[in-house]
């Protein structure tokens, strides 16, 4: 009597039963969705996207640089145009001159010595010029300061200062410095005397 060997039947179904068993362990590779993203995967995403976010556009930060200098160099400007006026003397200095010539004559009419005509005709006159010089002098140096001043006190700007700006309001002071000075010295008569009366 033979018998037939069973051992490569079982052979054969233990190798079938590995085979089922390693495809249900296995992960599913083909299948990847947003379900399936790891940790490290979705914090690297989300910071890129804020490196992104962070990133400023240079048309932007021109145009934030552009905005906030204007103000500035208007400024500077003006204190420069005060220094000028200082020196060269507002058509506000002459009125009032004028108006203090009006009223020494108006005082003098009547009849008056040689010394009080000239200090209510000229004297007054040419202190009162000197007082609204000296005003736009001392306004032209004070806007220079605070041309210079303000990247230092205001809001942080999104740009250095330019160049230009800050060498006009350092000529608006130096204008404004010489204003004063010499406004000072007509007021108080050190530069040109008054006109004495003879004898």
């Amino acid at each position: 009597m033979k018998t037939t060997p069973s051992t490569p039947a079982s052979a054969a179904d233990d190798t079938e039963e590995r085979t089922a068993t390693d495809e249900a362990a296995a992960p599913d590779l083909t299948k990847s969705g947003p379900a399936d993203a790891s940790p490290a995967t979705e914090a690297a995403t989300g910071a890129a996207a804020e490196d992104d976010d962070l990133e400023s556009d240079p048309y932007e930060d021109a145009e934030a640089v552009a905005s906030s200098s204007a103000g500035t160099g208007a400024a500077a400007v003006v204190a420069a145009a005060l220094g000028v006026i200082s020196l060269s003397g507002a058509w506000s200095g002459r009125v009032a001159a004028e108006r203090e010539t009006l009223i020494g004559q108006i005082k003098t009419s009547g009849g008056g010595s040689a010394a009080q005509q000239i200090s209510e005709i000229y004297a007054d006159a040419w202190h009162t010029t000197a007082l609204v010089n000296g005003l736009f002098a001392l306004l032209a140096l004070l806007v220079g300061v605070l041309v210079l001043v303000r990247p230092a006190f205001g809001p942080p700007a999104a740009g250095p200062q330019p160049g230009w700006i800050r060498s006009v309001a350092l000529a608006g002071i130096a204008l404004g410095v010489l204003g004063v000075l010499i406004s000072v010295g007509m007021y108080f008569d050190l530069i040109v005397g008054l006109p004495t009366a003879a004898g």
